[in-house]
């Protein structure tokens, strides 16, 4: 008998509709490993009841059409979900049930997708490791020796849910690498989509000018299905563009002939593992052996682009999270006077990493160091963007490793924030410069860990991004070696 659980989102769905199974049947499949995984700590919360209403009534109906029908779908916890508990990891909304929808779920649900729980995340999507959450650490599925792993971070739930087959694909949300990062370290495929391309509407805000929502999923067929569903214009979204609408699934090929794909030197780091330079040697072959072309070019600004980022970030974050001072909605601290009760909300309803970031953030936004911190970065971005502009006159794509190494062991880079932040060296510049990527699995290191590749694609070019990524796809033929060591 077919193990559900093991299936595709693709796969899911055309069960369901060529009525091979039940709803009902997927729906349960996975509730019984998600009942059996809390040493993993994937989820914030369940939504189980729910779940198995809106699946017998998909039953009961038997109206298949749908594109998303009875797909069992776990979100990450930054999503507003109406009347279900949305807590951003933090203290300071940990009990806060939205009374409105996000437009990006409220697309999954209209597909009759059906919502599992929330997923676990690194406070305020603040991390790179997910050990930064309120509610504890996630487990990688991939162990070293018996000893954790991290799963990667800010996403880091939702990366360790779909490569245990706790949901069938989740929605992330890419702030400098955080679908893109977490996805590398499980083995699993994570897109950033061109800023603009999905709605951010409803999506708690870490960094407003650099926050994307975006698939994490089992294979490339599957990242594309769920970008045709939450992608698409949204009024109520000031930064949401106003793109005609395609299928992305529909127009997926395996043909790669005659793409320029670009190195950029910039990324071949110092210190850089030996298997991660061999990887992305790897995919230069099997790129050029299905008859793309490979350019060499530069990045220039490359290498100011993760204090360029650390200092934006932090600045829009320590904006957005004023608005948690006690008064409005989330967790209150008592104090003898209005100021104090603002001190002590603060205090204590944030973890340390954001209380770094805010107090950086507002810092490099103060009178007397703007011009010297934040315009500055903000100039050094423009160059950044600048440089792919040129290099996307030459070539179409540009392949990069997503992550210096694989994963890592807990506490490992936990007390050197430097270290932490180093993660994202290779992902942050598409978040500065807007444009969409996409991260992959090629194959496993000698410790038995996933690497993956990276391709950043022209502005509102997730097509190619995709064609690219599923025609190496089926090249490798990567297969995931989880063992079920949790249950």
């Amino acid at each position: 008998m077919t193990d559900l659980c093991k299936l595709t989102l693709v796969e899911s769905v055309q069960h369901i509709k060529e009525k091979k199974c039940a709803a009902l049947d997927l729906l349960n499949s996975y509730i019984k490993r998600i009942e059996k995984s809390d040493k993993l700590n994937c989820f914030n919360s369940k939504d189980l009841d729910t779940a198995i209403k809106k699946a017998k009534s998909i039953d009961e109906k038997k109206d298949f059409s749908k594109i998303l029908v009875g797909a069992p779908i776990a979100v990450k916890d930054l999503f507003c979900t109406r009347d279900v508990k949305t807590t951003a990891s933090s203290k300071m909304l940990e009990n806060f049930i939205p009374t409105y929808e996000s437009t990006v779920t409220q697309k999954l649900w209209n597909e009759d997708a059906i919502l599992l729980g929330k997923l676990n995340c690194d406070e305020f999507a603040m991390g790179s490791s997910n050990e930064t959450s309120f509610f504890g650490n996630v487990l990688n599925p991939y162990r070293l020796n018996n000893d954790n792993l991290v799963p990667g971070g800010s996403s880091g739930g939702c990366a360790a849910a779909v490569a245990a087959n706790l949901t069938s694909a989740t929605v992330g949300t890419d702030t400098g690498g955080s679908i893109r990062q977490p996805a590398a370290f499980t083995g699993i495929v994570g897109l950033k989509p061109t800023y603009g391309r999905c709605s951010r509407w409803g999506i708690v805000a870490f960094a407003s000018s650099l926050d994307q929502a975006g698939p994490m999923t089992k294979d490339v067929k599957d990242a594309a299905l769920i970008l045709d569903v939450i992608s698409g214009y949204d009024e109520k979204d000031s930064t949401s563009a106003n793109k005609p609408k395609t299928s992305f699934l529909n127009s997926l090929k395996n043909n790669v002939k005659g793409l320029k794909v670009g190195i950029p030197k910039e990324y071949r780091v110092e210190n850089m593992p030996e298997e991660v330079n061999s990887l992305w040697q790897e995919g230069i072959k099997i790129l050029k052996e299905q008859g793309a072309i490979i350019k060499d070019i530069s990045l220039a600004h490359t290498k100011y682009a993760l204090p360029t980022y650390y200092i934006i970030a932090p600045a829009e974050a320590s904006s957005n999270l004023a608005r948690y001072d006690g008064v409005r909605y989330g967790f209150r601290a008592e104090g003898k006077d209005l100021t104090e009760m603002y001190e002590n909300t603060r205090s204590k309803g944030f973890g340390n990493e954001v209380k770094r970031r805010i107090m950086i953030g507002t810092y490099v936004l103060s009178s007397g160091y703007y011009d010297a911190y934040y315009l500055k970065a903000q100039k050094v971005r423009n160059l950044i963007k600048t440089d792919f502009d040129e290099s996307f006159k030459d070539v179409d794509v540009i392949l990069t490793p997503t992550t210096p190494t694989a994963a890592f062991k807990f506490g490992e880079k936990s007390d050197d924030p430097i270290a932490m932040y180093l993660n994202d060296i290779f992902t942050v510049t598409a978040n500065l410069a807007g444009l969409p990527a996409i991260s992959f699995p090629i194959k496993f290191n000698k410790d038995g860990l996933p690497l993956s590749l990276q391709l950043i694609g022209k502005s509102f070019d997730e097509q190619t991004l995709l064609n690219t990524a599923y025609s190496i796809e089926k090249e490798v033929n990567f297969k995931s070696q989880v063992k079920d060591w949790w249950m």
